[in-house]
């Protein structure tokens, strides 16, 4: 990531990246707790999330360092992983733990990390503090089984500048640790057989697959509008940022040219995210440490890939202007096979799809206002010829998106309010799975008297998910992550200048038949005044 020179006061949105764990406080602590600074220092609170840790079975436990780096400049760290001897093949769990330090003055950058070629982690950095600040992030990795499970080659990269100005050396140290199983080892459910990069657009399958999904780390970055794809208006409206077709964008899979799925990209926010770090120094927006890929399930498709032959799988970011880049979209393939045959045959029965809705409408005025309604619907059916008798699988899937963009003279104030949702059903035999995601952004950014810029912003994260089979209830989730952040501070002057002050709250919370998990995070200028667990 690096700098963008822009008009628009939502100017460059710069990446982050994450943190769980608490460190130093900023402030002493007062009688009811600590108590915050006038005004951010030069040190602030190590970055901290609300997001729950990974659960471990608290089994015996083997450790193997997968990359530690110093990260400069865009010379990538090559090593070589080997599994565990001391666990053997006895692990069901992996956590992966990504442990970073940084100090001076430097952007947020976005990084990855691979084994084998397939692509485990995506990341990006907090913005450091004078005085240096440390972060942590964890990941359960255990999907990757079959690529964890023999040597492997490492690649990671933290792209990074170092100069005069920018003095931040991002230093980190990645760890592996497997959890050994209790009794007979088995797979931790939902670990697929195989794991695929997807490397040229093509795939070949195993013959005997019968479940496939797709992954992707889908990710607008790299320095240009598309880092804030959201904020992007119509070619005919007077904004910074313009696209064709405005601010819609859709995540798309096709085998052979043939559309397989849609999805909605989740709109993260980076640590420099509406031309305010303030808001993101100690706590992140959702996912901005741990970027989730988007999934797929291929399962209809699963007998024509079948046939032993390779086949054309692509990826591809709809609503992008022609000839721009600025998306990142690496995936893996994740692959469930038939132990009982050689050959799963079968085929596509049914694809449907609506045509693509999208309209972005330009209201001139003051202020200026941009209204967009996006709508586009999926749904493909298969069926499989397995040695448990035959599976029938339908996926339907729709997004939508809903987006409102207002701005002023010389884009102040800038406002957003937006909405996309995402909702799945995907009906594999007896079983269906409904999952609604929608994420939400509502804020505004102004420059007041004095060259004040002040960001006032809400994020949310939600999702709810149920598992049926003959119409009763297996399971069932409910998530909600919600970010709200209020900062103000100088323009135009010098880092020990700019007075800056501003207040920040994370909840988040996880219920369902698998237990609860409820923590709220509360900062006032980079101290943490409250960490709050309800479950």
């Amino acid at each position: 990531m690096g700098s963008l020179k822009i008009t628009s006061v939502i100017g460059a949105l710069v990446l982050a990246a994450g943190a769980l764990l608490t460190a130093h406080p900023a402030a002493a602590d007062g009688p009811n707790g600590p108590t915050p600074p006038a005004e951010f220092t030069s040190d602030w609170h190590d970055p901290v999330t609300a997001a729950p840790p990974v659960d471990t079975p608290g089994t015996r436990s083997c450790e193997v360092t997968l990359a530690a780096a110093r990260f400069r400049d865009f010379t990538p760290y090559r090593g070589d992983y080997t599994p565990p001897k001391e666990c053997g093949t006895r692990w069901n769990k992996v956590v992966l733990r990504l442990e970073g330090k940084v100090k001076g003055r430097q952007y947020d950058r976005l990084g990855h990390l691979s084994v084998g070629g397939v692509e485990i982690l995506r990341t990006s950095t907090p913005q450091p503090s004078p005085d240096g600040i440390a972060w942590s992030v964890e990941k359960d990795v255990t999907r990757y089984r079959d690529t964890l499970s023999r040597p492997q080659p490492v690649e990671m990269l933290i792209g990074n500048v170092v100069n005069e100005t920018y003095t931040g050396v991002i230093d980190v140290r990645v760890t592996l640790t497997f959890h050994t199983a209790r009794g007979p080892v088995k797979p931790a459910a939902g670990t697929p057989d195989r794991v695929l990069p997807l490397t040229g657009d093509t795939l070949t399958t195993p013959r005997n697959t019968e479940r496939v999904l797709a992954e992707v780390y889908a990710t607008g970055s790299g320095g240009g509008c598309e880092e804030y794809w959201y904020l992007s208006v119509p070619d005919t409206a007077p904004y910074s940022c313009r696209a064709t077709d405005g601010p819609h964008r859709e995540v798309r899979v096709s085998v052979d040219g043939r559309l397989a799925g849609i999805a909605a990209p989740f709109p993260t926010v980076w640590t420099g995210g509406w031309s305010n770090p303030f808001l993101w120094y100690v706590t992140p927006g959702p996912r901005a440490f741990d970027v989730q890929p988007v999934v797929y399930d291929l399962t209809p498709f699963a007998a024509l890939l079948n046939d032993g032959k390779a086949h054309r799988v692509e990826v591809s970011v709809a609503g992008v202007p022609a000839g721009l880049s600025g998306w990142s979209v690496p995936a893996n393939v994740l692959l469930w096979q038939d132990e009982g045959s050689r050959v799963v045959t079968g085929g596509l029965d049914r694809h449907e799809e609506t045509a693509p809705s999208n309209s972005s409408v330009h209201s001139p005025g003051s202020p200026q206002r941009v209204d967009t309604d996006a709508h586009h619907r999926l749904t493909v059916a298969g069926h499989l010829n397995t040695s448990h008798g035959r599976v029938d699988t339908t996926v339907s899937r729709t997004v939508t998106s809903d987006i409102v963009h207002r701005w002023g003279q010389d884009e102040n104030p800038d406002a957003l309010t937006a909405r996309w949702t995402d909702r799945e059903t995907v009906t594999s035999g007896r079983t269906v799975t409904r999952t609604d995601r929608s994420y939400t952004m509502d804020g505004e950014t102004t420059i007041g008297a004095g060259d004040r810029l002040r960001t006032v912003l809400t994020l949310g994260d939600r999702a709810d998910t149920v598992v049926l089979r003959d119409g009763r209830r297996l399971s069932w989730s409910r998530l909600d992550d919600t970010y709200t952040g209020d900062a103000t501070y100088t323009t135009g002057v010098p880092r020990d200048q700019r007075h800056a002050v501003g207040t920040t709250s994370e909840r988040y919370r996880l219920y369902g038949s698998a237990g609860c998990y409820d923590r709220s995070l509360t900062t006032v200028q980079g101290t943490v005044t409250q960490d709050l667990r309800r479950c």
